[in-house]
């Protein structure tokens, strides 16, 4: 069978990036902008100079070339932000003097792990607003223990991780973007391209460090500060403490066979009824996507419609699992197959496979481009009817003829399968039952196209709330999603807040969308 192209690999690689790796932002608050505002002004009261000599990692400071590179995160919008300072940790000291710092002289904290926080959290924002970063991306080793296990530093980048225990002959279940670090996808639950056979990227942890507000390092586990344990996996990061590392059971790494399928836009309809039955209540060893994207300079000639997945059962089958689809639909104008070792197929998800992994990220000296975008998501339990598909073909369409937008469209990921061993009470990720993930994203280039994004996503979710109601992923956020608390947490809502009562009563972790 043909390999697929870096193109093919999850469906276009400038769409992969549309629909998980460059997903995006969010609010009009912070107003993003591309220009570099006036330079931050610490507070005068705080001695950073001594701060710096008594941490073993680093401290980049405005007015400083390495700041000018440590404060920038994977989202160009957020280029304009000014922390008051970047604290790239070493170790779980150091987390606790930054945070020991910041409570003594009144500074707000933001917390990084691979910088894809949609509202540009983890930026540190800037001017009145502007925070300490306390960067993790340097506690970043990952090692393989006897038992199987893997111990993971918070701010990993998966494609780290995934070269790391991939070349041992293991795996674990985890999202498509390179840069993306594992704390921020295994605090919010961690979906990605084998979530149906091996279930959440949370559901694997086993136990984590965890330096709380008071300062102290904990270790926490089903035994073990157990109410933590249960938060810290799919509540959200940087509400309740800073992770800095996590230990993942493992799992023998399978062979991939990964496919793409593409149709004429006139079939939109067909495929998207047909994908939204038959994808959730596949085979669990089936994982699928479901993009329509749109937008005049990306797809100059109309919109188009494909879907990209995984199978980790026996090449044999795979044309007995994509029959379910292929039987109900038009024949596809596309279609190609491969198979690769999870290693290498997960590197050309992460469109890593024709680079060094030491190049594998963005910023000077990586090999992948950041792209300015905007985004907001659903979570979908319901199956839509022809309205719904109706609605949901127009706003694509719509995106043709918006000036500004480079591509802009959904994503719709599969869930079931594996995500439904457990309950919605089990984790504090509480979407078991959905039957998938929906991101709404737009790329732009100019920075006057910010907002026009942000209308457009947020238009799309606004269109398919009376078919998918308010339900959206935290690990999306979107800072105009209403009732954000129930959207993302539904009946956990309430033990989260009880868990940031117990483990920050006074407080200390502020985010705009908090617990």
């Amino acid at each position: 069978m043909p390999s697929l192209t870096r193109r093919q690999v999850l469906g276009l690689a400038a769409a992969g990036l549309v629909a998980g790796c460059t997903p995006g932002r969010g609010p009009d608050r912070p107003k993003p902008t591309v220009t570099t505002p006036p330079s931050a002004s610490p507070p005068r009261a705080a001695d950073w100079d001594r701060l710096r000599t008594t941490i073993g990692g680093t401290l980049d400071l405005p007015g400083s070339s390495a700041y000018d590179v440590s404060r920038l995160v994977e989202n160009p919008r957020y280029d304009g932000n000014r922390p008051l300072g970047v604290l790239g940790a070493k170790d779980d000291r150091d987390v606790s003097t930054a945070l020991a710092f910041a409570q003594d002289h009144t500074i707000p904290v933001a917390i990084r792990s691979g910088g894809h926080s949609y509202p540009g959290y983890s930026s540190g924002g800037s001017g009145a607003g502007a925070a300490l970063v306390i960067d993790c991306r340097g506690l970043a080793s990952v090692s393989l223990k006897g038992d199987g296990s893997a111990v993971v530093g918070a701010g990993a980048a998966l494609a780290t991780v995934y070269g790391a225990i991939g070349d041992r002959g293991r795996g674990i279940a985890g999202g498509s973007c390179a840069t993306v670090g594992v704390g921020g996808l295994t605090q919010g639950g961690g979906v990605g391209v084998l979530v149906r056979a091996y279930g959440l990227t949370c559901d694997a942890v086993t136990s984590m460090q965890v330096v709380t507000a008071d300062r102290k390092t904990l270790t926490v586990s089903a035994e073990d500060e157990p109410d933590l344990f249960w938060a810290l996996r799919g509540g959200g990061g940087g509400h309740l403490g800073v992770v800095t590392s996590f230990t993942f059971k493992t799992f023998e790494a399978p062979v991939l066979h990964t496919f793409y399928l593409e149709w004429a836009f006139e079939s939109a309809a067909q495929v998207v009824e047909a994908w939204q039955s038959w994808a959730p209540t596949a085979d669990k060893r089936l994982w699928s996507t479901l993009k329509l994207l749109g937008g005049a300079a990306k797809h100059p000639g109309g919109p188009a419609i494909l879907v990209s997945g995984t199978w980790t059962g026996p090449q044999s089958g795979l044309d007995a699992q994509l029959s379910g689809l292929l039987s109900n639909v038009p024949t596809p104008t596309n279609r190609s197959t491969s198979s690769q070792g999870y290693r290498d197929a997960m590197m050309a998800y992460a469109g890593c496979s024709s680079l060094p992994l030491a190049q594998c990220h963005t910023g000077p000296g990586g090999g992948l481009d950041r792209e300015s975008f905007g985004a907001t998501s659903h979570v979908g339990y319901d199956l839509l009817d022809a309205g719904g598909i109706s609605d949901l073909v127009g706003r694509v369409q719509d995106a043709q003829g918006t000036t500004g937008l480079k591509e802009a469209g959904i994503s719709m990921d599969a869930l079931g399968g594996a995500v439904t061993d457990l309950g919605a009470g089990d984790t504090a990720f509480v979407h078991r039952k959905a039957l998938m993930t929906v991101q709404y994203t737009a790329t732009f280039t100019d920075g006057a196209a910010a907002k026009t994004a942000d209308t457009f996503v947020r238009g799309f979710r606004d269109t398919m709330t009376p078919h998918w109601g308010q339900h959206a992923y935290v690990n999306y956020a979107d800072e105009a999603v209403d009732d954000y608390r129930q959207a993302y947490f539904g009946a956990n809502a309430p033990r989260l807040s009880q868990a940031k009562k117990s483990y920050d009563p006074d407080g200390f972790f502020v985010q705009r969308q908090g617990l």
